[in-house]
């Protein structure tokens, strides 16, 4: 009995030696663990940001581009007829939008749906003017009632667009 009690005295000391021993591991093991974690959020915003920035960039300038107004200016009407100049306005802001595409991945949902929605609001913009024309009708005739739907509409879906890519963007400073 007296042996299994100076085992004891050895073992218990020993048990909470190596216990203590476990706990200050564990803890630093943690805190390296933190610090590593910190170190890859701080290097990935290094490369994700400047990246989303451009992102943006390119995003206000498609909305700038595909505005009814800039888009008229851009394609000189009084060189076609309105049945010409349709089909190129609205190949034109497919374009744009195509062309941009790819930068969805950098927003969120919300913000790509009000771009998706300002480019389809162009696009019917476009349309109704079209079809408020007759057949035979100029493209200044167009550009005139495309510029007209636009004041009526007063281009919201590219304002709200813009808002929103912006807004996102300003979370990041």
């Amino acid at each position: 009995m007296e042996y299994l009690l100076d085992l004891l005295k050895i073992i218990l000391p020993a048990g909470a030696v190596l216990y203590g021993m476990y706990l200050v591991v564990m803890s630093f093991l943690s805190k390296e663990r933190e610090k590593m974690l910190v170190d890859l959020k701080t290097q990935n915003t290094q490369v994700v940001l400047p990246i989303r920035l451009q992102a943006a960039e390119r995003l206000c300038l498609l909305l700038e581009r595909i505005t009814p107004n800039n888009l008229v200016r851009r394609s000189n009407p009084s060189q076609f007829t309105a049945a010409e100049l349709h089909p190129m306005l609205l190949a034109e802001v497919r374009e744009e939008f195509n062309h941009n595409l790819s930068q969805q991945v950098y927003f969120s949902e919300e913000t790509w749906e009000a771009v998706r929605r300002a480019v389809e609001d162009v696009t019917t913009i476009l349309n109704l003017s079209r079809q408020s024309l007759e057949a035979e009708a100029s493209g200044m005739d167009l550009a005139r009632a495309i510029f007209a739907q636009s004041l009526d509409r007063k281009n919201d879906a590219i304002t709200y667009a813009l808002r929103q890519v912006k807004s996102e963007i300003q979370l990041y400073f």
